[in-house]
């Protein structure tokens, strides 16, 4: 099972996971649904209790994923197989451009 924490701004919005059967969920953290209610990730997830579940990891994060020549790079750089999207998106994606990042769960609690 590997995890992220995903940070809407400066606050930590939820955590995404990928299970060992292959499931995605993201979940928003009870603190953040509390106080950014309307505050969502993306407009297709908005803010809620109940966790997001899919056997693909959801489009929104796809998104952050680099491509083309970066990916390259990444995955290169990082050994990381172009198959593995949650991989890629726990290595590229701590610093991205705009309001979300992800990091991963190990560096974060270090």
């Amino acid at each position: 099972m590997r995890q992220g924490k995903v940070f809407y701004k400066d606050f930590v919005a939820g955590l995404i996971t990928e299970t060992n059967g292959g499931e995605f969920i993201f979940q928003y953290d009870q603190q953040y649904v509390r106080d950014h209610p309307h505050a969502f990730i993306t407009f297709t997830m908005p803010v809620r209790d109940e966790p997001y579940i899919e056997k693909r990891l959801f489009p929104f994060f796809e998104g952050l994923i680099p491509e083309g020549w970066l990916l390259d790079i990444a995955s290169d750089n990082w050994k990381i197989n172009k198959n593995d999207r949650m991989g890629l998106l726990l290595a590229c994606c701590q610093n991205c451009i705009g309001a979300v990042s992800v990091v991963p769960i190990a560096d974060y609690e270090e």
